[in-house]
């Protein structure tokens, strides 16, 4: 039998609030202004005034929005965008201040995984371009994030409602090192319930096809891979933490191109939406 409680969980966080009319965020800026419910805490008195990226919403059981960000200048960002705690704070939307013109109504929501094993040479590829990325001025609505080999936590993140995913990874294909290719996989439908990723390891064909079981894959989901020099088998005793000349190289490359990626997904995605909208306004809907 159903219950309030049960029922409640099902749903999903807004993808935005508006905030004295404007709408925010994933990759919104806003400035914290922590209020009355934890007046004296350390941690608010060191916040107060900062500015910090939203990085996702959550919806809880009473209805209420609470925005998790990561402050803009902390040197530990990334930890707090792969959701560790100290790097990743809750605030509600009345103790935010949004900066700038905020989302654009039906913004698509675009995620970008850095995928491999910074221990096997070049298979860190996707990591260090995820690195890079994080690095630049990315526009609202998208998530860049370093999963490393966390093939499940990537499967759940993509229940997350995005319109699109980008995966960055080591792409062997018999191509000259630092070749990049652009691929849109194809998933045999029948393949999904049996594609159960490693929990220590990152296949992105599985890990897809575990995120279809789960329930959600974006839309639209590209690979951006690179042709390696050096990569090391998984049982390989050495260890190797930097990338190839070759692939260095590539890397920065390939950032370039991930950005005009999405900035072609936002603007088909956004066209996407205008058109669904216009339609329902036509059927009366």
């Amino acid at each position: 039998m159903s219950t309030p409680g049960w029922d409640a969980l099902e749903g999903r966080a807004p993808r935005a609030v508006a905030i004295g009319g404007i709408l925010v965020g994933r990759g919104s800026l806003v400035h914290l202004h922590p209020r009355g419910r934890r007046r004296g805490d350390v941690f608010d008195l060191a916040l107060d005034g900062r500015t910090a990226v939203v990085e996702s919403l959550h919806e809880e059981l009473d209805g209420s929005v609470q925005l998790a960000v990561v402050l803009e200048d902390d040197p530990g960002r990334d930890l707090g965008i792969a959701r560790q705690p100290g790097h990743r704070f809750f605030f509600a939307a009345d103790e935010v201040e949004p900066l700038g013109a905020g989302l654009a109504p039906g913004a698509p929501q675009v995620l970008v995984a850095g995928i491999g094993n910074v221990l096997l040479a070049d298979d860190g590829f996707g990591v260090e371009v995820a690195r890079l990325l994080a690095q630049r001025e990315l526009p609202a609505g998208v998530k860049v994030e370093d999963f490393g080999i966390r093939g499940m936590d990537l499967a759940y993140e993509l229940q997350d409602d995005w319109d699109a995913a980008l995966l960055v990874d080591a792409v062997p294909r018999g191509k000259a090192p630092g070749t990049l290719y652009v691929i849109e996989p194809q998933l045999d439908a029948e393949e999904g319930p049996q594609a159960v990723p490693d929990a220590h390891g990152m296949d992105p064909v599985r890990v897809l096809a575990l995120a279809r079981v789960l329930g959600t894959l974006p839309a639209r989901v590209l690979v951006v891979g690179c042709e390696p020099d050096v990569i090391l088998a998984p049982d390989d005793e050495r260890i190797v933490m930097e990338l190839s000349p070759t692939a260095r190289a590539a890397a920065s490359a390939a950032v370039e191109l991930v950005e005009s990626l999405i900035g072609e997904l936002m603007t088909e995605l956004s066209a996407e939406s205008s058109g669904n909208d216009e339609q329902r306004e036509e059927d009366g809907s």
